[in-house]
């Protein structure tokens, strides 16, 4: 007999996942330019010219057996040493590069750290909106999922209740700034208080409680503002990365875990991922797109580029009438849903060939995620579909 639970995971993809596959098939059916796809967060912006010609460099101009070797099962120390290298030029935190672990992106980074920390009935923190992925990661590894909801239309944590849900069985606790899907970024003042609350109840329960940083997002934000780091306000953070974004190369998987220098059982906690990365099979990550990343760890995509596409679609559908969450980060916009049920809304925007995720996939009701990752004039050609939409919901409130 197969595995329950994965056999419904199998038949049972994601709602992203899902509208993305629709998206493509209807693309087929349609054309690629007559189908506005906002459904997931997959950048249309190519790669840095940096990042394409090291990767060209590396292939052309080193040893292919060194090059596609086995790595240790942690990674490459050089490669650990850049990256430490950056943390503190970038944020001032220091992490241990003995500690560090290269990963298959950021679901892989979450994943090891969280079978490395949780024992059956722990529980995880997530806040409301979250990205979905993060239920299934922690009840694979045994653990329980504890939502904490966020104040409307901040969409911050609700701090009151983030002391209240905190227990004796409190693991960790899942933070990713700026949010998928709303693009709110946390700052100070949020960071210091979750810090606060995390120490005070380290102390009453006698327990360590990990903050999991997940920050695929950290390096896209706008309008000058800059991204605190969750290390530099709390001790237990393990930070869970992924190039997906900043460097515009989703397909390829690379990322890795890092631990707070500051950490409580640093060493004992990085054995841990390591044999959670062992049990996993998730060792030695691509060992071609590790040495990419000690050439480019810090070669950006052009965020100019997403700021332009947000600030375009944010006052475009601001003039139409919705009521909008306006991003200060990643490259998601979070619209208030024309009727109570985000499902049917979406259902109507098929209609119109817009495909946006129904806020219920991320644990709120009411709201759809806009992707805005994509090309400037896909986004210009859909708006008209956005009016055409926002018309037929007033024209029935007018009936």
């Amino acid at each position: 007999m197969l595995n329950k639970a994965n056999l419904e995971l199998g038949m049972s993809p994601s709602m992203i996942r899902r509208l993305f596959e629709y998206s493509k098939k209807r693309k087929e059916e349609i054309g690629e330019n007559n189908v506005f796809d906002f459904s997931i967060g997959n950048p249309a912006f190519k790669t840095p010219d940096k990042v394409t010609n090291e990767l060209i460099d590396l292939i052309k101009n080193t040893d292919p057996v060194v090059l596609h070797s086995y790595s240790s099962s942690s990674g490459i120390d050089s490669v650990k040493k850049v990256i430490n290298n950056n943390l503190y030029k970038k944020y001032q935190i220091n992490v241990d590069e003995k500690c560090l672990y290269l990963t298959c992106g950021a679901a892989a980074s979450l994943t090891i750290s969280l079978h490395a920390l949780i024992n059956e009935g722990d529980e995880i923190i997530i806040i409301a909106p979250y990205f979905p992925e993060y239920k299934i990661f922690i009840e694979n590894a045994h653990g329980k999922v504890v939502i904490l909801d966020s104040e409307i239309p901040s969409f911050l944590p609700n701090l009151v209740n983030l002391e209240k849900l905190i227990n004796e069985k409190t693991k960790g606790i899942i933070i990713n700034s700026p949010v998928n899907p709303t693009g709110v970024l946390y700052k100070d003042e949020t960071l210091k208080q979750i810090a606060d609350i995390l120490n005070k109840k380290q102390k009453e329960y006698h327990n360590n409680i990990y903050l999991l940083s997940d920050e695929p997002y950290r390096e896209l934000i706008y309008d000058g503002l800059s991204y605190p780091h969750p290390a530099s306000y709390y001790d237990n953070t393990i930070i869970c990365y992924s190039y997906s974004k900043s460097l515009s190369l989703p397909g390829e998987r690379i990322g890795y875990i890092a631990l707070n220098d500051k950490i409580e059982n640093k060493q004992e906690l990085f054995y841990a991922i390591c044999g959670s990365g062992r049990a996993l099979g998730f060792v030695c990550a691509p060992v071609l797109f590790q040495r990419l990343i000690e050439r480019v760890d810090t070669n950006l995509v052009d965020i100019n580029l997403y700021q332009d596409n947000r600030d375009y679609l944010y006052h475009e559908l601001i003039n139409i009438g919705y009521e909008v969450v306006k991003p200060e980060g990643a490259f998601y916009i979070f619209i208030k849903a024309l009727e109570d049920d985000s499902y049917n809304f979406i259902k109507k925007a098929l209609k119109y060939e817009l495909i946006m995720v129904p806020s219920d996939s991320f644990g709120v009701k009411g709201y759809a995620r806009i992707a805005y990752c994509v090309k400037k004039d896909l986004i210009e050609k859909s708006i008209e579909s956005f009016k055409k939409l926002y018309l037929e919901y007033k024209e029935k409130r007018n009936e």
